[in-house]
Order: C-alpha cells, then structure tokens, then sequence
C-alpha cells in the first residue's frame, strides 16, 4: 500500500496549475512512496512551475478555440486527436491509479482517456462558473470537488463535494504579526494599509486606476503595498516612495496579507479562496478579459453574501472614489466584510480533496 501513481492534469494559468500542485504535495505527504506525472499543454506556463515544484511533467499539444477564425482554430480538431493518442499511451505506460483534473485545456483530452480505460477521475473546479472543460468531462468522471454552492447548474448533484480552492500552506495558519510584517516592506505602524493585487503578470486597469489615484490615496490618509505585476514594473517602479511599495511579485504573501487593513484584487478563484481565509474587507475589480466572466461571477458570489465590494473595470473612473471613501470611513462596514468573508472559508480545501481521493482508490483497489 502507498505504491500508488497518480496523474494530475490542468494548466494554462496559475489558478489551474497551483491546486494541482497543492494537491500532489498533500497525496506525497500522505504516500511518500507514490509516483507523481502531470500532463499539461506543451506550450503553457505549466511546463515551467511544475518542474519548479519538483514534479515531472509532460505536455500535450493543445489549446483552445480562439473567437475569430485563425490558424489555430483549423488545427484544433488535430490537435485534440494527437491528445487524445498521447494521453492514451501516457495513461498505459504509467498505468495511475487516480487521475486529477483542475481544468484547463490538457485536462480534457487525458481524464477523458483515462475514464475511458476505467481510471478513477477527480475533478477539481475552482469557480463558481464551471470551465467548458470540466463540463465536458462532467459524465467521465466519479467525483467533483468544488468551491461553490449551486453547482448542481453544471455538474451532476450526487458527484458533487463541496470541499473549497486549495490555498498555500502559510495563508491557512496566518500566523505572521502585523507589526513585523509593516517592518518587513518598510511601511509605518499605525497608518492604514491598503494592498493591491494585480495577480503575478498584473493588471493593467488596476494599475492605472492605482496610479491615477495616488495623490487621492495620499490625501486620504492610506500607505499602500501595490503587486503591479512582472509585466508592469519597469512602468511603475517610480511611484515607489516612503508610503507607497511597488513590487513586481509577493514573495511572502502572509506578510502582504497581514500588514493590510483593506485589499484591492482581482477575482481569481485562487485569490477569492485566499481571501475568504484572510477576512479582511475587499473590493473586487474582475478582469472581463477571462472564459464565461468567471471571475465577476466569483465576486458576485461574495457580494451575494455581503462579504465583499464589487466594481466592474467599467465603472472604476466614475465610482472609485466614493465607494473607496465610504468604506474607509466606516470600520463598522470594514468589519463586517472582514467578519463575512471569512465564515466562508474552506481552509482545510487540499485535505478534503485528497481524503475523495483516497475514498476513490480504497474503492478501485477493492473491486
């Protein structure tokens, strides 16, 4: 026992990339002994990080259908078809014993050969509007672990768990102190804190309504610690001062989140499921540049809740201001978004996931 391979399949983006990873660290802890292979899309950010977590990978040639006609969209159908064939000999070759999907293009075409050949699958959807991916494999596979309520619009209701987004460890404990992390970017005790998150590349919107706003941050009173993104800081490193930190990536996130009073992000699945742990009051700026404007339905779960602020890129020059002000002049307000979001919470996600896991495997191996 504990012998066991196990493949995991998503990419495309870190919001796929990051649980799979999560995963696999929790099944290796649990089974120090197991064979791990991630599948991915050979030309994807996939192929780089995992490698970087420690795990072997291969890539299929794949990707998605582009809106307008191109190229690419003509080589599609090749494209699935050369899946499909290396999914099947990867699938016989390593022979798992469970494959996990967390959506994504290269996903697709491996869970759905290894369904086929009678693999226990795992579906993993971090939002709370399912992929076209899972929901093409929604009737292949035996369980789905989800973050969301009324999931049972996508997927069939008797293989749904509601487990949460696997988070990093670190965000789980929260440990870190808010002095020490004040210290650590260099900011002032005392002096209200807002973050901005932009995600690892960034946002451009954000970082211009960032940037648009300092002298207006700076009249109200707020320092701030702003990711702009690798993509943005030879653009923006020059508003870095005394009360304003301009970083191209977060290296400790636990600080970056304790030393905040108030958070400016985007509505990824990863960042919402970070941020329910955090409990700290949100606004939401999602980007409408993602599949299904699943990030604004993310967001929109939360404001659902009272648990969270959103604002659409559209109406950021007209209502920033006011909506920023109102929240920060009322700590009553501040509170009970901090108080909301974090009830919805799901910080023991990775768990979860892997005890299904098992629970598939105790079956499989019984049979």
């Amino acid at each position: 026992m504990g012998n066991y391979k196990f493949i995991l399949s998503g990419g495309g983006t870190g919001g796929h990339i990051y649980p799979a990873i999560a995963i696999a660290n929790e099944l290796k802890r649990r089974h120090p002994d197991a064979q791990f292979l991630f599948v991915g899309a050979q030309d994807r950010m996939e192929m780089e990080k995992v490698p970087q977590a420690g795990y072997e990978i291969e890539g299929l040639w794949i990707s998605g259908l582009q809106r307008k006609l191109t190229l690419k969209n003509l080589m599609f159908p090749f494209k699935v078809i050369s899946s499909l064939i290396k999914a099947g000999k990867i699938v016989r070759r390593f022979k798992p014993d469970a494959v996990i999907g967390t959506g994504g293009f290269a996903s697709g075409p491996m869970l759905r050969v290894a369904a086929g050949k009678g693999v226990p699958c795992v579906l993993q959807e971090q939002n709370s509007y399912a992929g076209i991916t899972n929901k093409l494999l929604k009737d292949k596979v035996a369980k789905i672990c989800v973050a969301y309520d009324e999931m049972e619009r996508f997927f069939p209701k008797d293989k749904i768990v509601k487990t949460g987004n696997p988070v990093r460890g670190d965000l789980v404990e929260m440990v870190a102190d808010k002095n020490e992390a004040l210290d650590f970017f260099g900011l002032k005790k005392g002096v209200p804190t807002l973050l901005i998150l932009g995600g690892s590349l960034g946002a451009r919107r954000i970082n211009q309504l960032v940037a648009q706003n300092l002298e207006f941050f700076k009249k109200t009173g707020v320092q701030l610690i702003w990711q702009c993104g690798k993509l943005y800081i030879e653009e923006y490193a020059k508003y870095s001062s005394d009360t304003v930190k301009v970083l191209d990536f977060m290296n400790r996130m636990d600080y970056a989140y304790a030393a905040s009073d108030m958070i400016i992000s985007r509505a990824g699945a990863g960042s919402v499921s970070e941020l329910c742990i955090v409990g700290k009051p949100v606004i939401f700026v999602p980007s409408p540049n993602v599949s299904e404007d699943h990030q604004t339905k993310n967001a929109r779960a939360l404001v659902n809740e009272n648990a969270a602020i959103l604002l659409r890129e559209s109406e950021l020059d007209e209502k920033f201001e006011n909506v920023f002000s109102e929240l920060f002049q009322d700590k009553a307000e501040q509170k009970n978004l901090g108080d909301n979001i974090k009830k919805l919470a799901l910080p023991n996600a990775t768990k979860d996931i892997v005890d299904e896991i098992e629970k598939l495997i105790g079956n499989a191996t019984s049979k």
